[in-house]
């Protein structure tokens, strides 16, 4: 288990190298392909390449009535008060609810002897080639790279809400 000091490092040192050309599907689901790069502690230039998929669902809508029919289950007479309050003061509220699966069995886990500089070149184009919109390189740190794979995940939801939520208003959605 990480300690909180390392888990803070990992968030730290995160850095997606190329992000995906595309977001977070409004209506669909989205298939993002990452190559997540890391030094090995202790080892001159020595690499893990990890190759992985990480799928993000279609966005919920939760509105406040959502939340009363199916959040409040224990809440007292307050809670339920709040919503009444907020289906009357927000109609426009809704928050968006993001599911991600991340599938370790498509995971691949390949140690490259060569520097950072020249594996990040070799996978920019090898993402050239395949001319895959969804294709992401983040570098991170080998300890903590599943809290850095959930730090681009969290990125990808800040930089996808916006334009979500404009597709559901347009549709009528909320």
């Amino acid at each position: 288990m990480l300690s909180e000091d390392s888990f803070q490092y990992a968030i730290e040192n995160t850095h997606v190298v190329r992000a995906p050309d595309q977001r977070i599907e409004s209506f669909g689901s989205t298939r993002f392909r990452f190559y997540l790069v890391t030094e090995l502690m202790d080892s001159a230039n020595q690499v893990r390449v990890r190759d992985g998929y990480l799928y993000a669902e279609r966005p919920h809508i939760l509105t406040p009535g959502f939340i009363r029919r199916t959040l409040l289950e224990g809440f007292g007479d307050r809670a339920e008060e709040f919503i009444g309050w907020l289906q009357q003061n927000a109609r426009e509220m809704a928050i968006l609810k993001y599911e991600f699966q991340f599938r370790k069995t498509q995971l691949t886990d390949t140690v490259v002897h060569s520097p950072m500089t020249e594996v990040l070149a070799r996978l920019n184009e090898t993402v050239d080639r395949s001319e895959d919109p969804l294709s992401a390189i983040i570098q991170g740190v080998d300890e903590g790279w599943e809290v850095c794979l959930l730090k681009f995940a969290a990125d990808m939801i800040q930089e996808s809400a916006g334009r979500n939520m404009d597709d559901f208003r347009k549709r009528g959605l909320f």
